[in-house]
């Protein structure tokens, strides 16, 4: 918005004499734009239009008069009647130049405000028909209108004061106005207003309710104005500070040089310089670092991007490029530091040892992915522990459960604020090696969400064809993972993606036995829980059939930790007691045990007292072990449906369904009526009906327990089964022989029948399980009905050879 100029104000006001000029009814009209002209206001124009520019010539060739008028959108190139506000004003042309590019640039004047009577649309240009719109005088000026009056004056100069426009000259202008329409049109063409608000000034009539808005604009510029002088000289004083500071530094500097010293920057310059070549980085990521050494020494040492230039390059140089602790591989040592550690887990430490083995054969063969996948307290991530200790490396552990951000694991890129690498330089950079046995627990909780897949960024790192090379967002470019001896844990494989579990070799760490538990505790519990409790051995003793009921009676898990929680428990109640001033030693033996850890939580013997029609044992696997699981069978009269309750999966629902089918094709095998189907509804049950379950290996179990109903022959309640069934009857192979084994001895079972084709699963059975358990397998289901029901219940034929008999009855 074009605005006057002080001296154009002086001029009019000093010239301010009372000229008579006959104003014709009709004026070429100039709509102009982002601009409300008011009286006596002096303004310069340009004009571009064509419209326009003949509106000016047919006004400079009759007596310079012209109507200009705002226009309500400022985008319209050629407004129409409408668009074009009815108030405006008659202003008289000054002076016109014609520029170079044939538009025309005129002085103008405002005379006196008018109203559009009516639009006279020409091709060239507008007309219109106008009436004047006088100014309404005031004869005499009470007291609160010259209070209004004084309040806009010393507005006035508060604004040009702030701005720092304020003259004597000005002031004696605005005391010289005594009309308070003229003072409001006069501080209104200077003031910087919107073009609806100048036009609502424009349109009142009454001078005095006109000043009194340009008072309140006025109080609204006051304000904006002081905030604005505030924020200009906050800025002024900052960067007067900053060339302040900058100078001294220079000079500083200067004289550190005269005197043969160093400054703060030109030492932390050299500083970065050295540590970049201690650090002995790759060439690439060396020329890199010297890149943005020298971006650091030409910026200003407190900017922003001078903080993030430092970060990047402490990265760089602490992080171990060529930093690794020598191994030191002896297999006699690391066999007893695994042994001492760790009781049990032979195949593990076997796993373990023939890795160091080929290390120590080949130190430049690719590093091996292992991923240890048990129950929770088996010894998963202590085993990463001792590797490193045999080893003579680093360890460092890293938990992925519940992660779901990419950049956890690829780390973020250095434009973000507070970006930093990901979680595997963290470690590298916290072990200062480069090759030290790097632990990631929990691989079967890792997430994913909007924020990226970790597993997938995972890929790269645990690849060994491709970690030589691993690119961190953050540091953005390769690093080298491939002397790292990458260990994952977890407790189940199905959760882990198939693409990064092809990258692993998988080694399954069983749960313990009862006799390994009580060693275990023996050797490494029961001294570490003394020593956390503040006793000596003197002050506390175990017996061992106390430590065995504690494991059969108050513990059932596959690992320790629950064992030790109740050692734990053991010690702290003598703890007490000695700090009560009671004197030791105390015995805890299997007769007072039940005072320290009150009643026994589990019982080892089954359930049932004796055995029953209907009922059948088998064994399930679950993320904490072997489980036993009972299958129980009811015969209601009915109309030949099938009830399953239990919150059992498809899978389990399937085998319900296939035993069911396997009776009814044996119905002649097996004794029974003819239509007895018909007649009856069976109802298979599995109890702890809260607990979802599913799993292929409780087919025979089923079977077994529907054949035991439909004779009514009860079912040997020594004697449990794991194994699917085909509608043939035969006996299909199940996964987790050896934790089902361990499940069954902790509940009392003394014979297990598994199917034929797990028999040699047998060898990785504990030698105190096969000793106290029998296992006896079968192929088909009829072999395991007449051991767990009775020999003389069916007949000794395969199915399949029972099938071909019917078949020959039907023919006949």
């Amino acid at each position: 918005m074009a605005e006057t100029d002080k001296d154009d104000l002086i001029r009019l006001i000093d010239n301010n004499e009372e000229h008579e000029i006959d104003i014709p009814a009709k004026l070429p009209l100039l709509p102009v734009r982002d601009v409300v002209i008011f009286t006596d206001m002096v303004l310069p124009l340009y004009i571009g239009r064509d419209r326009s520019m003949r509106a000016i010539e047919n006004a400079m060739q009759d007596d310079r008069l012209i109507f200009l008028a705002a226009q309500k959108d400022p985008t319209v190139e050629d407004p129409n009647s409408k668009q074009i506000y009815r108030v405006g004003t008659v202003c008289r042309i000054l002076r016109m130049l014609k520029l170079p590019d044939g538009h025309f640039k005129v002085l103008i004047h405002g005379i006196e405000k008018a109203r559009v009577k009516r639009f006279v649309s020409k091709k060239t240009y507008y007309h219109a028909s106008i009436e004047l719109i006088p100014e309404p005088s005031i004869e005499q000026i009470d007291v609160e209108n010259q209070a209004l009056m004084r309040n806009v004056r010393e507005n006035c100069e508060k604004i040009l004061n702030i701005r720092g426009e304020y003259t004597g000259e000005i002031g004696m202008l605005l005391e010289e106005i005594e009309h308070p329409g003229k003072l409001a049109d006069l501080v209104s063409s200077n003031l910087k207003l919107k073009t609806e608000e100048a036009q609502v000034l424009l349109e009142l009539e009454d001078p005095v309710e006109r000043l009194n808005q340009v008072n309140n604009y006025l109080a609204r510029e006051v304000e904006l104005s002081t905030v604005q002088a505030k924020i200009q000289s906050h800025v002024r004083d900052e960067i007067s500070k900053n060339q302040r500071d900058y100078f001294l530094r220079e000079q500083v500097r200067a004289i550190h040089k005269e005197l043969g010293e160093q400054d703060e920057r030109s030492a932390e310059i050299e500083d970065y310089r050295s540590r970049i070549k201690k650090a002995k980085m790759p060439k690439e990521a060396g020329k890199e670092a010297e890149k943005q050494l020298k971006r650091l020494e030409q910026m200003h040492p407190d900017s922003s991007e001078a903080t993030i230039v430092r970060t990047y390059l402490d990265w760089l140089v602490e992080l171990p490029w060529s930093r690794s602790t020598k191994d030191v591989i002896d297999i006699p040592h690391a066999k007893s530091v695994l042994d001492k550690n760790h009781y049990g887990l032979d195949r593990v430490k076997d796993r373990i040892l023939e890795y160091l083995s080929v290390r120590k054969m080949n130190p430049n063969k690719k590093g091996q992915i292992l991923c240890f996948v048990g129950p929770p307290g088996v010894g998963k991530t202590s085993l990463g522990q001792s590797i490193a200790d045999a080893m003579n490396r680093k360890f460092f552990r890293l938990s992925l459960g519940g992660i779901r951000d990419e950049a956890e694991i690829r780390g973020h890129r250095r434009t973000y604020i507070g970006a930093m690498p990901g979680r595997i330089l963290q470690g590298l950079k916290y072990c200062n090696s480069n090759n030290p046995v790097f632990m990631m627990d929990e691989i079967d909780k890792i997430g994913m969400d909007f924020r990226g897949d970790p597993s997938s960024a995972l890929l790269e790192a645990l690849d060994p064809e491709q970690n030589a090379n691993f690119s961190d967002h953050f540091v953005n470019m390769p690093f080298d993972l491939s002397n790292v001896l990458f260990i994952l844990t977890a407790n189940m494989t199905d959760t882990v993606p198939p693409a990064l579990l092809d990258r692993m070799e998988v080694i399954q760490l069983p749960g313990y036995t009862e006799e390994e538990k009580a060693v275990i505790a023996q050797r490494y519990l029961l001294p570490r829980q003394i020593s956390e409790n503040g006793l000596t051995e003197n002050d506390f003793f175990l017996s061992q059939t106390a430590l065995s009921m504690i494991i059969s009676e108050y513990t059932s898990e596959a690992g320790l930790r629950n064992l030790e929680r109740e050692i734990s428990a053991l010690c702290r109640k003598v703890a007490r007691k000695m700090a009560e001033g009671k004197e030791g030693p105390f015995r805890v033996t299997r007769g007072n045990l039940h005072t320290y850890l009150g009643p026994p939580q589990y019982i080892p013997e089954l359930d049932q007292d004796e055995s029953q029609v209907g009922l059948a044992t088998g064994l399930a696997w679950t993320q904490v072990g072997g489980e036993v699981l009972y299958v129980e069978v009811s015969l209601l009269d009915g109309k030949g449906e099938l009830i399953i309750t239990g919150q059992l999966g498809e899978v389990m629902q399937e085998s319900a369904r296939a035993a069911v089918s396997y009776a009814r094709a044996h119905r002649n095998e097996l004794g029974l009526e003819k239509n007895i189907f018909d007649s009856i509804d069976i109802h298979i049950h599995v109890p702890a009906g809260a607990i979802p379950k599913d799993g292929p290996s409780a087919g025979m179990a089923m079977a077994t327990a529907l054949i035991s109903a439909l004779t009514d022959r009860p079912v040997n309640k020594f004697v449990a089964m794991t194994g699917e069934i085909s509608l043939r009857g035969r006996v299909l192979p199940v996964g987790g022989l050896r934790e089902k084994a361990i499940g069954a001895l902790r509940f009392g079972i003394n014979t297990i029948i598994i199917p034929d084709k797990n028999k040699p699963e047998l060898s990785e059975i504990p030698k105190s399980v096969r000793r106290k358990i029998k296992f006896i397998p079968v192929s088909i289901l009829d072999q395991a009905i007449e051991i767990a029901i009775g020999k003389d219940l069916v007949k000794k034929t395969p199915p399949e050879t029972s099938s071909k008999k019917r078949a020959k009855k039907d023919k006949k």
